[in-house]
């Protein structure tokens, strides 16, 4: 577990999963980004770590495999809905951070309790940058983000 009192906002957070977007995220064509795997085994320690991914070029479990993660694909055709749904069933309520890039990933970062866009070479939907708390130039910066507690204060004090 992450937690993070955030000043000036009488809010602390109590982060227990983290549920991350595939490709455009933690990927890019499909093949895990140099230092993810790395990032992510030293964050499952603190948290529980969810890949939701249409899995558009069919390599995330390949690239994956290893990794204490659960997986789940998902249907093309209600992937916001999809992942919204996943969080909202996450335990206990407002122990999620999200990280993503896509459409798809605006309506899992208004459930999530902290949202985090991260812009790369894929882009990042207007959408999902809209609903964000916190934007990131990359995935590394992301996941660096949640074991920096004093980063995070930073950029969510009011």
């Amino acid at each position: 577990m992450i937690n993070v009192m955030i000043p000036g906002e009488n809010k602390e957070l109590k982060l227990q999963h983290l549920v991350l977007d595939y490709n455009g995220t933690l990927a890019i064509d499909g093949i895990l980004l140099p230092g993810v795997r790395e990032k992510l085994l030293s964050l499952s320690s603190k948290l529980d770590i969810h890949v939701l991914t249409a899995d558009t070029f069919g390599l995330a479990g390949k690239n994956l495999k290893g990794l204490p993660c659960s997986l789940l694909i998902m249907d093309d055709d209600r992937q916001a809905e999809g992942k919204a749904d996943y969080v909202r069933g996450l335990m206990p309520k407002g122990s999620v951070v999200s990280m993503g890039n896509g459409m798809n990933d605006h309506l899992m970062f208004k459930e999530s309790a902290l949202s985090v866009a991260v812009l790369q070479a894929e882009g990042v939907a207007a959408k999902a940058l809209q609903m964000a708390d916190i934007v990131c130039p990359d995935i590394l910066s992301a996941l660096s983000l949640l074991g920096q507690n004093k980063r995070l204060v930073a950029t969510l004090r009011r």
